[in-house]
Order: structure tokens, then C-alpha cells, then sequence
């Protein structure tokens, strides 16, 4: 008899603990918008799936312009950052002979000078490409030999991503791109994958291949040997209905929101997702825009992982 009642009591405790949690459980489902919760209307928008990586300015093809004989440098015509095109005359020099007997002449008074400066005429270093002089190694008076770079020339600057192996099959040639300079964090410049390497390097051991991000427009800050985030389009969806990726639950394959009706009461509904971010969620059917669908408030949630694979990029919020 004594055990019968023992045992009656467990059970009513037991009872009472279940009916307390499914209370409670309930009192949270119906009432979810708390701290950490928040109510939203689904939107559209654009999602964009994006590969991050660090990156440097450089030129495509970097061109030194040595000269054909040794000397004396008499001239140079061209400062950098100036613009060039194939054939300019970018400087003047004097063979080692030439500047010998000029030398010679000049003490010898202003007729002998000037018979043989026109007698013996400065040899011009031209430019074999358009571009642009990204270095100026020289000044008039100093002398060189074939070995030296009098100029350095570029035809483009381009910016030369780094991307890790498990992240190369996401790039393609022709795909959009953003840039952000580090010396210049609030401009944002707009790029398209201008070439892919077909052979990997490997840096700190590490199998990487490099990535030329070509500028659409050349903005007049943009030096050589800045470094860069470069941000890749993988994919993108634009005009699209989106939610917050915190709204949404998983059971297994089903995924699901929590939509709270004008009396507040909570329902499960389940939906079909397309690109998802991490951040937001493309909803291609289940929702409309008057639905309120409850999400998590993602300011007390830890902070994502961005979907680049250099954990040294700096993090940013796009607009």
C-alpha cells in the first residue's frame, strides 16, 4: 500500500514537471518577440553570394625601360603618375663618348660646345607601350649602363587577389567584384574578374592562385602596392523576396518560420528558400509581404564567419 502511494506521488510529480514545461513552452511560442527576438515583413531585396579574399595593386604588364647604351642621363621628360603613349620620347642621354667630348668641348668655350652638340646628337629613350610611369629610378646628370631602369611603366593597374584552393572553383572569369582599398575604407570600387592563373602557388603553405580584378573605372588614388579586400560575386538574386537568415528553422530538409497573426498567436509555415548569405535568405515561395515572421535579433547573436576564407580580411557591412 505504502509503495502504491509512493509511486503515485512520483507520477503526479513527474505529471506536474511536463505539464509546467508544455505551459511554458507554449507561453514562449505564443509570445516570441522578446530580447531576442524581433518581428519582420518580408521584403525585396537582393542576396548576393559573395568569395572574400585580401588582395595588391599592381600593374598587369610591368614594363622597365633600360637604355640601349650607357651614359649620362641629360633629360627626362616625363614625371609619375603622367600618362604615356608607344613612341613618346621619355628621356634624353648621352653615350659615354658623347658626354666625353661634350665635356671636353664645353671647356673649350661656347662655338666648340655647340659644333659638337649638333654634331653628335642625344640618344632619346622612348616608350614602347601606352600606359603610365609608375616609376621615375633617375634624374638628369646621373649616369647608368644597359643594366639599369631608367623608368618603370604600366599599361593598367589591376588588383591581384589571392584565393585559397577549396575557393578558385567559385571564380570565373567576367564575374562582378568589389574593392575597397585599405587606405580608403568608405570607397567602394566596382571591378569584373579580368583573368584566372592556371598555375597555383604555394605561400605558407598554402595552394593559392592569384586573380586579376580589373577596376571599371580607374579613380585617381589607386597607387601600386596598395593593399586591397576584394569581394567576388559568386552568385545573386536581385528584386527578390528576402528575410533575415536568423528567421528561418531547420527540421532535417524542412525549413520553416514562425508567423505571428494579428492576435498574436504563433504558427509554424513552412517555405522554400533560394541563395541564403548567412545573413539574408531568398524566399521564393511560402510568404507574402503582409505576413510578420518572427526572427532572431541578430545584435545578440555571435557574429558569423564571412564566407571568405582569409580569416585576416577586415569585416564590413555592405549597404
Amino acid at each position: 500500500m505504502i509503495k502504491n502511494k509512493k509511486g503515485l506521488i512520483i507520477a503526479g510529480i513527474v505529471l506536474c514537471a511536463v505539464v509546467f514545461l508544455m505551459v511554458r513552452s507554449k507561453a514562449n511560442k505564443d509570445q516570441p518577440a522578446g530580447r531576442d527576438n524581433k518581428i519582420i515583413n518580408p521584403g525585396m531585396g537582393t542576396v548576393e553570394i559573395m568569395v572574400i579574399t585580401t588582395g595588391v595593386v599592381e600593374p598587369q604588364n610591368r614594363l622597365e625601360v633600360k637604355p640601349s647604351v650607357s651614359g649620362r642621363i641629360e633629360e627626362i621628360l616625363v614625371k609619375e603618375g603622367e600618362a604615356i603613349k608607344r613612341g613618346d620620347i621619355l628621356a634624353w642621354m648621352s653615350s659615354t663618348e658623347r658626354a666625353a667630348l661634350v665635356d671636353a668641348a664645353r671647356s673649350q668655350g661656347e662655338e666648340a660646345l655647340k659644333y659638337w652638340e649638333e654634331a653628335y646628337k642625344k640618344t632619346p629613350i622612348m616608350s614602347p607601350i601606352d600606359g603610365e610611369v609608375i616609376v621615375r629610378a633617375v634624374e638628369p646628370g646621373q649616369t647608368v649602363v644597359t643594366s639599369d631602369a631608367v623608368l618603370v611603366l604600366s599599361d593598367r593597374l589591376v588588383v591581384s587577389g589571392q584565393f585559397d584552393e577549396t575557393d578558385i572553383g567559385r571564380i570565373r572569369k567576367g564575374q562582378d567584384a568589389f574593392i575597397t582599398l585599405d587606405a580608403y575604407p568608405d570607397v567602394e570600387l566596382e571591378g569584373v574578374v579580368d583573368h584566372v592563373a592556371y598555375e597555383s602557388e604555394i605561400v605558407n603553405n598554402v595552394t593559392i592562385y592569384n586573380v586579376d580584378v580589373l577596376p571599371k573605372e580607374m579613380p585617381e588614388m589607386m597607387r601600386s602596392g596598395m593593399s586591397v579586400t576584394v569581394e567576388v560575386i559568386e552568385e545573386k538574386a536581385e528584386d527578390v523576396m528576402t528575410i533575415p537568415s536568423s528567421a528561418i528553422h531547420y527540421d532535417g530538409e524542412r525549413q520553416y518560420v514562425l508567423v505571428q497573426d494579428r492576435r498574436g498567436k504563433t504558427t509554424e509555415r513552412d517555405i522554400e528558400i533560394g541563395l541564403n548569405n548567412d545573413q539574408t535568405a531568398e524566399v521564393i515561395s511560402g510568404l507574402s509581404e503582409e505576413d510578420s515572421v518572427i526572427a532572431q535579433d541578430t545584435a545578440y547573436l555571435p557574429k558569423r564567419k564571412s564566407s571568405g576564407t582569409n580569416p585576416f580580411i577586415p569585416q564590413r557591412k555592405r549597404q
